[in-house]
């Protein structure tokens, strides 16, 4: 892959300072019509994002037009159908002491946008916050991964010939590149990525107090209660788990299944996965709907997690079997994992799923909030009371119940971290009003403020007094 020089990267962000003052007077007529273009390029080329996820890892078919073609094209649906309102001042009530004015909330375009997309899903989470950037009226630079050479080569394909690079470009090129955009004062950046990448984009955007949406990860965890029903919860987590196979950064990560359930539950999940993808070993590493490892450094790390766990005496109640060539890892479950194994340290990223046994939800809740704040939380169960303790008791990004990974497909619900796992929202409106700055506007039509001006005389200090105690 050719890197963007950096002449052209200063050219290309130079030339949408202009572009993005003019796109502040633009109307929702115009941003629909640019989203209607964008959906027609993607339609035009859907073959091509298909055969280019495949060629990156293998991401089947189906696979990809569920996680990077469905939630594209629900983001530009919803765009065009709401922004309008979106884009509609809001009215605010006045205060007391703000009788006589009219005052309300504008959203202004936040400006020259960038966004550094990542590589597990490459083609969604370039097009999906470029929605967003596009409904609020910025331009915007993409950089995707560069792990996934032919779906970065078809979004700078797809946008060169849909868009002026004074509206929509993409540089594309390894971290010099990276680290070349992030030098420049964006108005906003949006980031998709590891905590660790996401502390180092906050820095460099502290430099010029760029605003920052940083869809981050962590280690998702899940609880299986004894009243859950096993075979349904086997069977959404086997799905959630192995799509992409766990290269996703709400998959559920971790597993804290009650003992009176465990070897059932065991049992279920195993038999989940042979329904999903083969009947033993050699037929899911056969298997045409299962995914590979992004590149060999993700399947050698997955594969230390994996040999460190046993080492300290973990136990594969299934799976376990990989081909480095093939940079395939079977759907493997631990389980014996001691509380110091690398795996329970960091995000597993893989189709490796720890499950973890306990009687006591109050010691569960215990341990995940000891843990940084994850980007999703799981529970299985019929149990309302300790279904409401768990929402109560614990933080996270975002929690589902009874499934997982649909709270991501929920166009209506914001989607982000909190601290560890992220800062800010995504999807539909919450994008719009991510890439959006909430502008008061207070217009003066008759006040008495001026009567509390200087100088303080003896009746301008009893006038305050009065007004301190009746309308603060």
């Amino acid at each position: 892959m050719k890197s963007m020089s950096s002449t052209d990267i200063q050219r290309i962000f130079a030339a949408q300072r202009s572009r993005a003052l003019k796109l502040r007077t633009s109307t929702a007529e115009d941003r629909i019509a640019t989203l209607e273009r964008l959906r027609a390029a993607i339609e035009a080329r859907e073959d091509e994002v298909l055969a280019a996820c495949f060629a990156d890892f293998k991401k089947p078919e189906p696979e990809a037009r569920l996680a990077e073609l469905l939630p594209t094209y629900a983001e530009i649906k919803l765009a065009i159908g709401n922004l309008k309102s979106w884009m509609k001042p809001r009215k605010v009530r006045a205060t007391l002491a703000m009788l006589g004015t009219r005052a309300e909330i504008r959203h202004e375009p936040r400006g020259r946008c960038l966004i550094i997309a990542p590589w597990n899903y490459p083609f969604q989470l370039s097009f999906g916050p470029l929605v967003s950037a596009i409904a609020a009226g910025n331009t915007a630079i993409i950089k995707p991964s560069e792990l996934t050479p032919h779906v970065s080569a078809l979004v700078a394909k797809l946008v060169g010939e849909t868009f002026t690079e004074d509206e929509v470009a993409v540089c594309e090129g390894g971290v010099e590149t990276s680290t070349e955009l992030l030098s420049l004062p964006f108005d906003h950046i949006f980031f998709t990525g590891s905590p660790a990448v996401g502390r180092i984009v906050m820095a460099a955007a502290a430099k010029s107090l760029a605003s920052v949406t940083l869809e981050l990860g962590g280690k998702s965890p899940v609880i299986v209660d004894e009243s859950a029903d096993i075979k349904a919860a086997a069977r959404h987590l086997a799905w959630g788990k192995l799509t992409n196979s766990g290269q996703t950064c709400i998959a559920p990560d971790h597993l804290y299944v009650h003992e009176a359930v465990m070897d059932p539950f065991i049992k279920a999940l195993g038999k989940s996965v042979r329904h999903l993808y083969g009947k033993n070993e050699q037929a899911i590493k056969a298997s045409k709907d299962y995914c590979r490892m992004v590149n060999e450094r993700h399947f050698e790390r997955v594969k230390g997690l994996y040999d460190d766990a046993v080492s300290r005496g973990a136990r594969a109640v299934f799976g376990g079997d990989y081909d480095a060539d093939e940079q395939y890892f079977a759907p493997t479950a631990l389980v014996d994992v001691p509380a110091g194994a690398q795996i329970m340290e960091e995000e597993i990223f893989g189709p490796l799923l720890p499950i973890l046994p306990f009687n006591d939800l109050d010691s569960v809740i215990e341990r995940i909030n000891a843990m940084p704040k994850p980007l999703a939380l799981y529970i299985f169960g019929k149990d309302q009371q300790r279904i409401e303790q768990v929402t109560r008791q614990t933080s996270a990004g975002g929690m589902c119940v009874n499934h997982n990974l649909l709270q991501f497909a929920h166009e209506n619900l914001p989607f982000g971290g909190v601290n560890h796992s992220g800062i800010g929202k995504a999807h539909g409106r919450f994008g719009f009003e991510a890439f959006s700055n909430e502008k008061p506007v207070l217009t003066q039509r008759f006040n008495a403020m001026h009567m509390l001006y200087p100088p303080y005389t003896a009746r301008v200090r009893k006038l305050i007094e009065f007004a301190v105690r009746k309308l603060g």
